[in-house]
């Protein structure tokens, strides 16, 4: 009987209260882990999975009585059980058969929690497809699913080590990461023609110092449709290695992050950010004197400054309000302060400015010297010499974050990987929905554009020539110049849209206010943002060995890049007090 009997529970030993296994991403009952005589497994290490997830779902303790290149004997660790089972080599073939099997126990099986067969590997196999799906699958939840799902208890080491052994397992080890660079830029240039992507090493054990990507099809959108605008912030990374995430983010015709070059450094630090500028400029190259000034926005940290300062000596160089007010905000603490320093931020007239200023002045004189360390220069609409375009904080720096956060687990390669991929997936939206538009402009134009028109019929219109309009309200009187396009309450060359009055004006003569907006907001900008593709990158399977010639800081020369020095410190990172 023994002999082709498949594995069973005995109503006397153990049991399983609703007669099925449940395991993460499947439905396996009992019957999938059963073994009959006659079996086959491919190789004798898949052999031993199966009867280690055969033993843990059971609840018994394996012993493995021999194993070697034609064999594999186990039987129950309990003295006394018969469950036994012989798994041999086939002649011939390199597969092996079960060929005795005692399937029934007499022993009560393991009756704790704690399993011998539940080792580091075993959990990173069953853990592999949720780590596949969600990277940030936590440890401690992982230690609480084996539990649930499997009546088993490891500690949260066993779970960190599975879950890193599966990472490396789906996605490479860290290491691997940095050596696969050189050939990862290759790809890059090769296909995608015209994007610039080069890594560079630093010392004699050629440790990772810096890595540039900026793909064609970005370049070509920002450099012939986006406005000339730049948002410039960091974000760290926290994974095996640390490192510096950087990026240079442009604005689409309708308000949506563009980026336009990321950068990953060993260290922030003023050296690197003199080098990503210097990469930036090189990526605009000649573009850059046939284009308007650009204007860049950052938080102004001194290497910053002096970087922008070196290779963008043209361009107007903002704070980012973010920064700018919540520095405002924690030196003073008064919400009255903060309310009339936002009216200050927004004042288009120096008029207004300046009187807001004498509002904080009189609750409080400190605000002085905090001008003099924040110059609203930098900041206030009415003194910024460059054009925002109504933008005061980064929108880069949630995105940053929000990378940060997906890819802290993953190789720099993966990493780089994954936003290549979110990029792709914004291209392609971004492309269709343009074309779906039969508007002039985009729609977040669109709307601020009709709340013009709504607003502009309360005022009343006098022509003094034939470009020139006075547009008298109850509060004050404004001129419009529809050539030159300019209003004295400044908004429309600020914003780029025609605002109220200018509405008014172009109304009165019978012109289309749509046709007034700068060119960057129109539907036709809009799709030749998007209208080149970033094309994927094939497998690393398919890459040259980077060992064989890759480039190396933009030579062709036998390298293979380590990891940086910055490793992660071991332990759970100290709280800030």
């Amino acid at each position: 009987m023994a002999d082709y009997q498949s594995l069973t529970i005995p109503d006397s030993s153990l049991t399983l209260t609703d007669q099925s296994l449940t395991v993460p991403d499947s439905s396996l009952t009992l019957t999938d882990h059963s073994l009959v005589i006659g079996q086959e497994f491919p190789d004798v290490e898949t052999c031993r999975r199966t009867l280690k997830d055969i033993a843990i779902a059971l609840h018994f303790d394996l012993r493995i009585v021999k194993s070697d290149r034609s064999r594999f004997i186990a039987k129950c660790s309990k003295e006394g059980c018969p469950w036994r089972v012989h798994v041999a080599k086939c002649p011939g073939v390199p597969t092996f058969s079960v060929r005795t099997l005692h399937g029934e126990h007499t022993c009560e099986g393991v009756q704790n929690l704690h399993h011998q067969q539940a080792s580091v590997g075993w959990v990173a196999r069953s853990v592999e497809a949720r780590v596949r799906d969600n990277p940030q699958y936590k440890p401690k939840e992982i230690l609480q699913d084996i539990r649930d799902q499997h009546g088993v208890a490891v500690s949260y080491m066993q779970a960190w080590r599975g879950k890193e052994r599966s990472m490396a397992a789906l996605h490479g080890t860290f290491e691997e990461g940095y050596r696969l660079l050189p050939a990862y830029c290759e790809q890059v240039r090769k296909n995608n023609p015209g994007s610039i992507a080069s890594v560079f090493a630093t010392g004699h054990d050629n440790c990772f110092q810096r890595l540039f990507v900026s793909y064609r099809a970005s370049i070509y959108g920002f450099i012939n449709a986006c406005r000339p605008l730049l948002e410039l912030d960091r974000a760290h990374l926290k994974g095996k290695y640390l490192g510096t995430l950087l990026c240079a983010a442009a604005v689409d015709s309708d308000d949506a992050l563009y980026p336009l070059a990321i950068a990953v450094v060993d260290v922030e630090s003023d050296e690197n950010w003199m080098w990503f500028m210097s990469e930036l400029r090189k990526l605009l190259g000649v573009n850059t004197d046939n284009m308007p000034r650009l204007t860049i926005l950052s938080e102004r940290q001194q290497g910053i400054v002096e970087a922008v300062e070196t290779h963008f000596p043209s361009a107007f160089h903002g704070f980012c309000l973010r920064y700018v007010s919540e520095n405002f905000r924690d030196t003073f603490k008064n919400s009255k302060l903060v309310n009339i320093f936002w009216s200050a931020v927004y004042a288009l007239t120096t008029v207004e400015f300046e009187s807001k200023i004498t509002e904080m002045v009189e609750i409080s004189r400190d605000v002085i010297p905090w001008f003099q360390q924040f110059p609203p220069q930098l900041w206030a609409v009415t003194y910024f010499e460059g054009v925002r375009y109504g933008h005061f904080t980064l929108g880069v720096t949630e995105l940053l974050y929000n990378w940060t956060l997906e890819c802290h687990e993953l190789p720099v390669v993966q990493m780089m990987e994954h936003i290549r991929h979110q990029l792709t997936s914004w291209f392609n939206d971004r492309r269709d929905m343009g074309l779906r538009w039969t508007s002039i402009l985009v729609p977040s134009a669109e709307k601020r554009i009709l709340e013009a028109i709504t607003d502009s019929r309360c005022y009343q219109v006098l022509r003094a020539n034939e470009v020139e309009f006075e547009i008298v309200s109850t509060e004050r009187t404004n001129i419009v110049d529809i050539q030159s396009r300019v209003c004295s309450c400044r908004r429309w060359q600020l914003y780029g849209l025609p605002c109220a009055h200018a509405a008014a004006a172009l109304i009165s003569c019978g012109q289309n206010a749509h046709l007034f907006a700068e060119h960057c907001f129109t539907v036709d900008s809009y799709r030749e943002t998007y209208s080149q593709m970033i094309n994927p990158i094939p497998d690393k399977s398919l890459w040259i060995d980077p060992g064989e010639g890759a480039e190396g800081g933009g030579a062709k020369v036998e390298i293979t890049i380590r990891p940086p020095k910055t490793r992660r410190p071991p332990g759970r990172p100290k709280k800030k007090i």
